[in-house]
């Protein structure tokens, strides 16, 4: 055995020639690789080996690039000096896959003159959701393998292909059994020897490539059936802009040049710093200062949810669909067979139904009519409707009913976690489990730590938030939280605004062109105006008590801020904005034109500075956090990477300068937190701050 570096050796097996890598955890292409692989295929060349094999240990392929050396000075060999060694080699070489081969890895295994991987591998260019392309020849070579519709489909959304269907486009030569990868591998380099195979060069097969010359049509379908997935983003643009590069143009080096060409413009550009961070940031989310990883964990075998409305059975799903037996609970026989009927529904509509595996999760559920049904449960969550004495009643309940060691968690959304908890003699085991609904969908889980619990407590919550598919972020106890609580201001804002003189669809346009789902206004719609409004107490204070007695409360009922198609495409409404008009008259308002910039300043400006006093008043560990939960929770577009992040790119002093010159004219609303005037004063940004 020779040793190349600290990362990769060459052994020989008979004629035939190992580079096996083994840089954890996920062999990614760091400087070392680099040099590794570089000399350890160069040695193997010149040695009297007739093939060679390249293979990983650890548990996966190359996996990707090292992400954290982007934007730094170049060290050590190139990828591209690796791969034209491999690529040139006159032996043939063989990579063996197995875990994944993603990015850069794949780009690397594409180099290869044969492609060999275990039933479990998978193989993608996943570049695109850190706001890039894949940078080493990956969009080149790709659609030369797989067919252009294939490549597209692949590079603008960065799928995992399993090996089976990499075996069928031709991405994989062959596929050998699991635990067997080397000795397949050597099994196949020998093949390929014996039958005197070419060193195939995927950059040489231009077949594939020609099926799709001269037909534009393919590209402009494709942008036209992705348009509404890809708003706002400049990386599938450019991914698909490098395949029409390789169908274009004249050879495969200039196709090379323009996909590095378009590499560095996406490199360098504010949505891929933007999206780069944001994978640090979800990954640093589960790092907690004072519950280190080793943290003893609480049993979670049997889950209780009250409540079968919305939130609960959307609750429910998310453990049922990890094998996590439920009991849930409602008052009323009527309410509960609704709901089982409605999580039995849900199942059934969502993509890839197999009714085995909907029967096989709904006998995981039972349902109850009393709460005694919970005592075997380790975690019980309630549901139930947001008001503090319904809720305080409801722990004095479960505090004698559940078992020693439960956790007993609620899911609420604005109210004081801590008086919840004093309602039981057990607030050590009394957490906040916030989900947004719709629960069964939506990925952000706020873990709501009150005074007094427990650090096991919450390490089992972070870790159940994994286990069932959530991103969680830990988040202290204060009104609406995290979320909740920097919406406020948002919602404020844009309800002056438009007494000010704003249209609701000018709000809501502006949002959406900054790159939100939808604007505030048309959420309203469709979560339904009167949620939280009591005809018998409406006296038309507010523009919803208004539209809500005109009986305009969303989409449910065809009209509500706007007016609504049978398939309720929303139109601006003549109505509302005459209902606007005259409510702006009641109160001696006169309207003034207000410019887009001035709305999202409002909108988004005050929702930075709720943040700077959330992080201020220790209510979330870190400012990525907070980007974590709106980015997850409230549609945040992941290429301005949040708003704590969007706010360093503007720069705090001119969020600073603006909040104060909207204190100045409109009041204390505005009124700058003092972590972001000490930001301003030291010249600092948010990423400077330490959790």
């Amino acid at each position: 055995m020779t040793e190349i570096n600290s990362v990769t050796t060459l052994t020989r097996d008979g004629d035939v020639a190992i580079v096996t890598l083994n840089s954890p955890p996920v062999n990614a292409l760091s400087a070392n690789v680099r040099d590794g692989l570089y000399e350890g295929f160069k040695q193997a060349i010149d040695s009297d080996a007739k093939a060679i094999v390249l293979i990983c240990d650890g548990r996966t392929f190359i996996a990707g690039a090292d992400i954290t050396e982007f934007g730094g000075a170049m060290k050590g060999a190139s990828l591209p000096e690796v791969q034209a060694t491999m690529e040139n080699s006159p032996k043939p070489v063989v990579a063996a896959i197995h875990g994944t081969a993603l990015g850069g890895g794949l780009e690397v295994a594409l180099c290869a003159h044969y492609r060999v991987a275990v039933p479990s591998a998978k193989l993608g260019l996943p570049e695109v959701a850190l706001g890039l392309l894949p940078g080493a020849g990956g969009t080149q070579r790709l659609p030369r393998i797989a067919g252009v519709e294939k490549a597209l489909e692949m590079v603008t959304s960065g799928r995992h292909a399993p090996a089976k269907e990499a075996l069928e486009m031709g991405l994989v030569d062959e596929l050998v059994e699991e635990g067997q990868l080397k000795e397949g591998a050597i099994a196949f380099a020998r093949k390929i020897v014996a039958e005197g195979k070419p060193l195939v060069k995927v950059r040489e097969n231009n077949t594939k490539l020609e099926e799709a010359k001269g037909k534009p049509e393919i590209f402009a379908e494709f942008r036209k059936k992705n348009a509404r997935k890809f708003r706002g983003f400049d990386a599938p643009e450019a991914n698909i802009k490098c395949i029409e590069a390789a169908v274009n143009a004249a050879s495969f080096e200039e196709g090379l040049a323009e996909e590095r060409k378009l590499f560095m413009q996406l490199m360098t550009g504010q949505q891929s710093a933007a999206q780069r961070y944001y994978f640090f940031a979800e990954r640093q989310a589960n790092k907690i200062p004072d519950v280190p990883d080793d943290t003893p964990v609480r049993e979670v075998k049997k889950v209780g949810v009250l409540g079968a409305g919305t939130m609960g059975g959307g609750i429910a799903m998310n453990f049922l669909n990890v094998g996590i037996p439920v009991t849930i609970v409602e008052l009323k026989q009527d309410a509960l067979d609704r709901g089982l009927a409605t999580i039995r529904k849900n199942y059934e509509r969502s993509r890839g139904a197999v009714p085995e595996q909907t029967e096989k999760r709904m006998s995981l559920l039972t349902g109850s009519l009393t709460m005694d049904d919970f005592a075997d449960c380790d975690l019980i969550i309630e549901a139930v409707f947001e008001r503090m004495d319904i809720k305080k009643d409801v722990f004095g309940k479960l505090d004698q009913i559940a078992k020693p060691g439960a956790i007993l968690a609620t899911n609420t959304s604005y109210l004081n976690i801590d008086e919840i908890a004093s309602a039981t003699k057990r607030p050590q085991d009394v957490i906040g489990l916030h989900f947004f609904s719709p629960a069964n969908v939506m990925k952000l889980l706020e873990v709501i730590r009150a005074d007094h619990t427990g650090k096991d407590v919450i390490a089992t919550s972070m870790k159940l938030a994994k286990k069932i598919g959530k991103v969680a972020v830990l988040a202290g106890v204060c009104p609406g939280f995290i979320g909740n609580r920097m919406l406020s201001q948002r919602q404020r804002e844009a309800n002056k605004l438009v007494l000010e003189g704003a249209m609701p669809w000018d709000i809501d346009r502006v949002l959406y062109d900054f790159g939100f789902p939808m604007g505030p206004f048309a959420m309203s719609d469709l979560a339904g105006l009167d949620i939280g409004w009591v005809k018998e107490n409406s006296k038309g204070e507010t523009l919803r008590d208004v539209l809500c007695e005109m009986d305009r409360r969303g989409q449910k009922t065809g009209a509500g801020f706007y007016d609504y198609d049978e398939n309720r495409t929303a139109k601006p409404s003549p109505v509302t904005e005459k209902i606007i008009q005259d409510f702006r008259a009641s109160k001696g308002i006169n309207a003034r034109t207000i410019s887009d910039e001035e709305i999202l300043e409002r909108c988004v400006y005050p929702m930075i500075n709720e943040g700077a006093k959330i992080l201020e008043e220790g209510k979330a560990i870190r400012p990525s956090d907070i980007d974590v939960v709106w980015v997850n929770g409230y549609g945040w577009p992941v290429y301005r990477g949040g708003p704590m992040f969007y706010g360093d790119q503007v720069g705090a002093d001119k969020v600073l300068a603006k909040m104060k010159e909207f204190q100045g004219s409109m009041g204390d609303d505005f009124k700058p937190s003092a972590l972001l005037e000490k930001l301003v004063s030291e010249g600092k940004k948010f990423s400077d701050l330490k959790a």
